[in-house]
């Protein structure tokens, strides 16, 4: 599968006049904490073109389903909040977007707001139509209400991404941005007709907080912290532990991934880094193989070739939603076939078959510039040159959840120093975190920390945190859950209605957050789940109401 058949212009998007990549491409792109910038423009650019086709054509290409485009029946709304909640010198405001669902809504029924986490708040509509907002909304007769993250989707508060400008681009403004808007909501009255608007007020409504990964973190740093806010949280795939090295990563990959494939390519890898030892012409032989040769760093090279790891995360149980990218790659990897050989060195069919992935997977996305197949790849792949990691406009949207990574919460995905890897060593730390200095110079008013400041994270709970009416939901496969309260290295949890915890089977990234429009036709395990999520919410519920008539 094409890396190209993977950029999505969402409906809502289109109508705005606007093109995003994917999250999985993103994800895909920043993985080893490095984002390839030329292949990321490439993209981009497709995605823009792909964009104006839809529009003409009005069907949109995403992972392997063509499906037909069409504007989402919810609108996004404006909510203003302040640039800085805590430096009175910056009062200008700015539109946080939200989009809301008040159909299933009676009185007493709970508000439960989504983060939107590092993408566009568009990206999670399909939460309000057939995921968890709409699933507990129907089961409470409550209001579901996506609420777009600080600086990503159209809630921008600045005219460019310059390191200054990201400044405010932090867990304590993030954080403030929710209990602002949770504290002074009123709904649209074209949305939910109230005699009463302020009865949504958190003293006489219960607001339930859901977010998944780094978003679920921020669902549980929510509940902490702002307790007379935020009645209750579900918080998936929460990453509330942050740390700087994360070879961890890739543990699940190995741990779960096809045996076949698994130990093909721990073969491939051990041979590519002894290949990438010996003298010339060997190392540059070797990079041909996958189109790379041009390529200087080998480093840079050991990170191209790492790619494909990350559709371990963008598979979903909805086959809808997911890629198969994992799958492809691990067919292609144990097709078999005949090695080849470098003078009198064997290669293996293994490290064949890989570099044939690679030249067809992800080298032919770069763009044929006219300079030169030397230049091009190096302007795709490359990392000598820091002035293409300078451009802050407002496009490069690659920049945000990077500025995140290099100031509090790291996550820099290298080799692991010891054991059997599916990453070749050339990719360390040093690399892997270099991009920080790179894209980030120093400004007037903000200087990125020489290292993340990844206890600004942890010091709010880390994998001890914990609260009532706090739920921890995860996967067992997930590559983030060694980040998350329910890591082996976490304290044990017994869950309860007032505290739920559960380990989805089979499972990865937030599986629970999306749904099927028929239920009853989702996998077992996430049917579990979701009626699991509605049980402990309506005890929630009632809970609220009980203390309110009590007086408490």
């Amino acid at each position: 599968m094409r890396l190209s058949t993977l950029v999505l212009a969402s409906a809502s998007l289109l109508a705005a006049g606007a093109v995003e990549l994917d999250p999985s491409t993103h994800h895909r792109l920043l993985l080893s904490g490095r984002p390839q910038v030329g292949l990321w423009k490439a993209l981009l650019k497709e995605a823009e073109q792909s964009a104006q086709l839809a529009e003409q054509s009005h069907v949109v290409e995403q992972a392997q389903l063509t499906f037909t485009a069409r504007p989402s029946k919810y609108k996004p709304y404006c909510f203003d909040q302040p640039l800085s909640h805590f430096d009175p010198a910056h009062n200008s405001t700015f539109c946080q977007r939200y989009w809301i669902d008040g159909s299933a809504y009676k009185p007493g029924g709970p508000i439960f707001l989504l983060d939107g986490g590092e993408t566009s708040g568009a990206n999670r509509i399909p939460f309000l139509e057939t995921g968890i907002l709409d699933i507990l909304s129907n089961a409470t007769n409550g209001i579901g209400i996506v609420l777009e993250h600080r600086y990503y989707g159209h809630s921008v508060p600045v005219p460019n991404l310059s390191t200054d400008n990201l400044r405010f681009l932090n867990n304590e403004e993030a954080l403030e941005d929710s209990a602002n808007f949770i504290r002074n909501f009123y709904p649209p009255a074209e949305v939910l007709k109230l005699d009463d608007p302020s009865s949504l007020h958190p003293k006489k409504t219960p607001w339930i907080y859901y977010g998944g990964s780094y978003a679920g973190a921020r669902a549980a740093h929510m509940r902490v912290e702002y307790p007379d806010l935020v009645w209750g949280a579900i918080a998936s795939s929460a990453v509330t532990h942050a740390q700087v090295n994360f070879p961890e990563y890739h543990d699940p990959i190995q741990q779960y991934g096809p045996e076949d494939c698994i130990s093909a390519l721990q073969s491939a890898v051990k041979t590519i880094d002894t290949l990438l030892d010996l003298p010339h012409p060997v190392p540059s032989v070797l990079k041909g193989m996958f189109g790379l040769e041009h390529l200087k760093d080998d480093a840079d090279f050991a990170e191209v070739i790492s790619s494909p790891l990350g559709y371990w995360q963008a598979q979903n149980w909805d086959p809808a939603v997911g890629s198969t990218g994992f799958q492809v790659f691990c067919d292609a990897l144990t097709a078999g076939g005949a090695g080849s050989k470098v003078g009198l060195i064997r290669i293996p069919a293994e490290v064949v078959n890989y570099g044939k992935y690679i030249k067809g997977h992800v080298v032919s996305q770069c763009p044929e510039s006219g300079k030169g197949p030397a230049e091009d790849i190096e302007d795709c792949f490359g990392s000598s040159d820091d002035e293409k990691f300078r451009d802050t406009d407002l496009s490069q949207t690659w920049r945000l959840w990077l500025f995140q990574v290099c100031t509090q919460w790291g996550y820099f995905m290298p080799a692991p120093l010891e054991g059997p890897s599916i990453v070749s060593s050339r990719l360390t730390l040093e690399h892997t975190a270099k991009i920080c200095k790179q894209a980030f110079p120093a400004g007037k008013h903000f200087t990125v920390p020489p290292v993340p400041d990844v206890e600004s994270v942890n010091a709010r709970g880390d994998y001890a945190i914990e609260a009532d009416r706090l739920a921890f939901i995860d996967g067992d496969r997930d590559p983030w859950r060694v980040m998350t309260p329910q890591s082996d290295l976490a304290p044990k949890r017994t869950s309860s209605v007032n505290k739920p915890v559960h380990l989805i089977f089979n499972a990865i990234h937030h599986y629970d957050e999306n749904g099927l429009k028929r239920h009853s036709d989702e996998p077992a395990r996430i049917r579990d789940v979701h009626e699991l999520e509605k049980n402990f919410v309506q005890e929630w519920v009632a809970q609220f109401h009980e203390q309110k008539r009590s007086g408490q």
